[in-house]
């Protein structure tokens, strides 16, 4: 019972501790709660803003934060850099990563640096912000290029390399290529000294489809060079001296700049003496003091020259020169008529080939001199006003024909060296300048020649005789057949006519046969002397006995018979029988009438009847 009377005392004291509920504000008062209640946080589901605020948060949210759904270039700051990368801070929800190797052209690269960066990726698998510095430059170089191109700006690079044709230079990191023509406004011959140097440009050239840049330095210096160019070719004047710099050197002349004109010295205006080459005289670079010879009518061409600053040659030639003086130089020029030497700088004078040797046979100047050549020569001639002088050479030797009878008498025998045909003759050189024609006819005394060179070679060696001698008219006439005795003077006799001799037909020819008696003789047999005895004539190959029935030592010409030797001895025949005959007549004593009959044949008989 009392377990009972305390439970249930507790659970009165429990009833008594739980509180009456609470009345709400829309409860106790509906109409203030309707009044104030926020409909629009109600319907939206945030409160209502002010447009106050929001335009706050708007400016504060344009300063401080990027778009990062577009491909705009913006920049960023560099926050941290490690070993690989760079942490860029662009005002975005995170910080953007960029490799350090798009900053290897900015090796000093630090924390705190403002850099222009281009949003690569929003996020990569990470999560992370990717940007991009080299593509940012890229697009801003783009953009820097075509308005340098458009506005004609000064631009610097930065020469990389050379390449085929110029070089490679960095124009805002776009590499542009910079013409070896575009330069300088002179010709460039060494390219590397350009090399790793930051120059000045303009960009005269973008080809958008292939990206392709040609950027000029020598368009900077042109305009000032024009202004130049025009204030020089106003005060130009003939005969005016200026200096200038070799800035070509071409095979026939050198150029040279007079301050952004260019005018050319002749290779023939560069020195009174001959040169071959004007680098002989000048070298690049070099600078010379130059005479304005003449220009055309717009000065765009202008001839000048060098060695009109000092006096002529000529006139500097003291009056101690005289004919007949010897003098010595150096050969510089050979042509076919002669060679020019050079006896005092710009003075030279021309030894004609006639006047190299006292042979009459003249030859090329060459076989006597050569470029380069110091040789000795005596003056012949000497003109000081028309600036000429002629010298010779043979003149310091003694004329080989002043003692020419004494060392060539008539019929003596020398050596000579043959040096050259005509069609009638041979010239044989007997000692330098002493030359002697061999006729054709004295070259043998048998053979008939028709040209000499059947007989001899040029620089053969023939003995020869002297058959004729004018001294007066320098001229000597040889035979080389007379340094032999005459074999027809032998054949006169052993081939006289009348006499028998044995051989075979060599050739048949028209109108006869010829026969070789010995390697001289070839004797004529005419077509009727070939007939044997019994009728038949001989052939080629055929031997048998011949006659001589002519023979002429002069013309070289012998003529023999087959014919006539069985002719003769049927003759001698005949005579002998009418002699007996005749005899035997007359002790018989015929009959007239039988005399006659006997007579007539044998008369028949002789006739071949």
């Amino acid at each position: 019972m009392a377990e009972k009377a305390k439970q249930a005392e507790v659970e009165a004291t429990e009833a008594q501790s739980v509180e009456a509920p609470k009345v709400s504000e829309a409860q106790a008062n509906p109409e203030k709660f309707l009044a104030d209640f926020n409909w629009h946080n109600y319907q939206e589901g945030i409160d209502e803003v002010e447009d106050s605020q929001l335009k706050e948060f708007e400016k504060l949210v344009a300063e401080n934060f990027v778009d990062t759904l577009n491909d705009e270039v913006v920049e960023g700051t560099v926050v941290h850099i490690s070993d690989r990368d760079a942490i860029i801070d662009i005002n975005a929800k995170s910080e953007g990563v960029i490799s350090l190797n798009e900053f290897r052209y900015n090796p000093n690269l630090a924390v705190g640096d403002k850099v222009e960066v281009l949003i690569d990726v929003r996020e990569d698998a990470t999560g992370q912000l990717v940007l991009s510095h080299r593509k940012a430059r890229v697009i801003k170089a783009w953009d820097r290029v075509n308005n340098a191109h458009d506005t004609g700006e000064i631009v610097n690079g930065f020469v990389k390399c050379r390449t085929k044709g110029g070089m490679i230079v960095d124009v805002f990191g776009i590499e542009a290529f910079l013409p070896g023509s575009q330069i300088d406004v002179k010709p460039i011959r060494d390219y590397d000294q350009y090399v790793n140097k930051t120059m000045e440009f303009k960009v005269v050239k973008i080809n958008h489809e292939f990206k392709n840049v040609v950027v000029s330095h020598k368009a900077l210096i042109e305009a000032d060079i024009e202004e130049q160019k025009k204030e020089i070719i106003g005060q130009l004047e003939k005969g005016q001296v200026l200096e200038g710099v070799v800035k070509n050197i071409t095979s026939y002349g050198v150029f040279i700049d007079l301050g952004g004109v260019d005018g050319l010295i002749h290779i023939t205006d560069l020195s009174w003496s001959r040169i071959n080459h004007p680098n002989e005289i000048v070298e690049l670079d070099q600078k010379l003091n130059v005479v304005i010879l003449d220009f055309d009518e717009d000065k765009s061409r202008i001839q000048l020259g060098l060695k009109q600053l000092s006096k002529h040659p000529w006139d500097a030639l003291g009056e101690e020169v005289k004919v007949g003086d010897k003098v010595k130089g150096k050969v510089v020029v050979i042509a076919d008529y002669g060679a020019f030497i050079e006896v005092a700088e710009g003075v030279e004078g021309l030894v004609h080939v006639s006047e190299m040797s006292w042979s009459t046979h003249l030859r090329s100047a060459q076989d006597f001199v050569s470029v380069g050549d110091e040789v000795e020569a005596v003056i012949l001639t000497l003109d000081r006003e028309e600036r000429k002088m002629s010298l010779g050479i043979k003149q310091l030797t003694p004329d080989p024909w002043t003692d020419i009878t004494t060392k060539y008498p008539l019929s003596s025998t020398h050596t000579g060296i043959v040096r050259n045909f005509t069609n009638f003759g041979v010239f044989v050189e007997l000692e330098e300048g002493i030359d002697g024609l061999i006729y054709i006819s004295d070259l043998s005394w048998t053979k008939k020649i028709k040209h000499p060179s059947e007989f001899c070679a040029v620089g053969d060696k023939l003995e020869v005789v002297v058959l004729e001698l004018d001294v007066e008219g320098r001229k000597l006439s040889l035979g080389h057949k007379q340094t032999t005795p005459n074999p027809w003077d032998k054949y006169e006799t052993e081939f006289a006519v009348g006499t028998v001799h044995t051989a075979a037909i060599a050739e048949v020819v028209d109108k006869g046969a010829t026969i070789d008696f010995n390697e001289d003789i070839v004797a004529f047999v005419p077509s009727r002397h070939l007939e044997q005895e019994d009728g038949k004539k001989l052939g080629k190959g055929d031997s048998a006995e011949f006659k001589i029935i002519e023979f002429n030592k002069e013309f070289k010409r012998v003529v023999a018979s087959h014919t006539a030797i069985f002719k003769e001895e049927e003759i001698a025949n005949v005579k002998a029988a009418v002699k007996k005959q005749t005899a035997q007549a007359s002790e018989a004593k015929p009959t007239l009438g039988d005399a006659n009959d006997a007579l007539q044949a044998l008369k028949d008989k002789m006739e071949g009847k």
